[in-house]
């Protein structure tokens, strides 16, 4: 069975409020209740990740970010200049950084090039099925499949916040989906992108991925790949490019997730904080939109439907349109010491994942999960419970990182 991982310059006032109201109505969402899950709750979820809330570190394309980023290359024996003309490639161990502090990302100018983005590849990804079946008494019967639909064009105007992500592995350039998420320390000028932990960090198996990259409303017009042969760079990012300059994910994906999900699965979430790599304004001011984070994991039960958006890369689909998923969320236990994760019908293949997955209170629309697996048949995706595990990756990188 297998994972799905999946990843600025114009809108303003109309089109922000149009990016709400569609979220709305397309989900058409009404909640039940908002109070403390009923689901499997883990003391370790907490305590796990009040440890590693600063799974992250910095970048920049010279200094003036956070961790001083030449100094902190020279420190792994990494010469900047060297690592933008090609070092970044060398994937052995003794190379690979793995730790919380050791992310480093130096912008690379023209690295991701549209025709670059456009051959980045689903990071494929394969869960036991033994886990996948798991039954701990917390596990709610295989959800029926739900056909993906696209999203309505132009993106900016339906889906404002929702992108993909591009980074570097060994096994060559992948794709994810992401968020734009509101950053309560800095109000309407966000610069933080939800998405999961396994598009920016290989788990216990490895390290950082590299050259991580943020392209949100990528391909806004929804146009083909024909009609994209000879695109200029806007068409494919309307919005520019937006390096991640400093990247937190969950002490138990890095100590334990794997490509076969792994026990990390339930802690699968990531935020990064980014920069453009023109410009000065606030991603959320250039997008024009951002989306509140749920960090009170509403039970599955409680929650009349759920929707999921991303950019599914693998058969039968090509990675360049914007999908959505909306079903009545379930749930799905994979241990009984972790959290059960959500779990909704979706035909969204790999590229997908990392896409947030959102419901409505009241006429908002909340961010409440993220896509994190899903089966090789691909008839539905799971996605973690954000409780306060990820509240506190979330606001450690809005207290330290946001206001830069």
């Amino acid at each position: 069975m297998r994972s799905i991982r999946a990843p600025f310059a114009r809108s303003r006032g109309r089109r922000a409020a149009l990016a709400v109201t569609g979220l709305a109505a397309t989900l058409a969402l009404t909640a039940t209740g908002c109070g403390p899950s009923d689901d499997k709750a883990s003391d370790k979820s907490d305590s796990g990740s009040a440890q590693e809330a600063d799974k992250g570190s910095g970048s920049d394309s010279g200094s003036g970010l956070p961790g001083d980023l030449a100094d902190r290359l020279k420190e792994h024996g990494i010469d900047p200049d060297k690592w933008k003309d090609g070092a970044w490639k060398n994937w052995s161990k003794d190379d690979w950084l793995r730790e919380a502090k050791d992310f480093v990302n130096p912008v690379i100018e023209g690295l991701w090039k549209p025709e670059r983005m456009q051959k980045a590849k689903d990071p494929n990804k394969t869960i036991a099925a033994k886990d996948a079946t798991a039954d701990q008494g917390q596990t709610d019967p295989d959800p029926a499949p739900v056909r993906a639909k696209p999203e309505k064009t132009p993106y900016h105007d339906n889906a404002a916040p929702v992108g993909k992500i591009f980074f570097d592995s060994p096994k060559g350039s992948m794709v994810c989906s992401g968020t734009v998420v509101k950053d309560p320390r800095n109000p309407g000028k966000s610069n933080l992108v939800w998405t999961a932990g396994h598009c920016v960090h290989a788990g216990s198996e490895g390290g950082w991925y590299r050259n991580i990259t943020f392209v949100p409303s990528y391909n806004d017009l929804g146009k083909s790949e024909a009609a994209l042969s000879n695109a200029a760079p806007q068409e494919i990012a309307p919005y520019g490019q937006w390096w991640a300059d400093w990247v937190s994910t969950s002490g138990e994906w890095i100590d334990q997730g794997a490509s076969s999900g792994g026990a990390g699965a339930p802690y699968d979430y990531a935020v990064m904080h980014v920069k453009p790599q023109e410009g000065t304004k606030s991603l959320e001011e250039t997008v024009g939109n951002a989306l509140e984070v749920d960090f009170s994991t509403p039970s599955a039960q409680s929650v009349a439907s759920m929707g999921a958006w991303g950019y599914p890369a693998a058969p039968p689909y090509n990675g360049l349109i914007m999908h959505k998923c909306i079903d009545k969320p379930g749930r799905l236990s994979l241990d009984p010491a972790t959290p059960t994760m959500y779990r909704i019908g979706c035909t969204m293949t790999g590229g997908s994942s990392g896409g947030g997955w959102f419901r409505v209170v009241g006429d908002k629309s909340q961010l409440v999960s993220n896509t994190s697996i899903g089966p090789a048949d691909n008839t539905w995706l799971a996605g973690p419970q954000l409780g306060s595990g990820a509240k506190q990756v979330f606001d450690n990188m809005s207290e330290k990182y946001g206001s830069q």
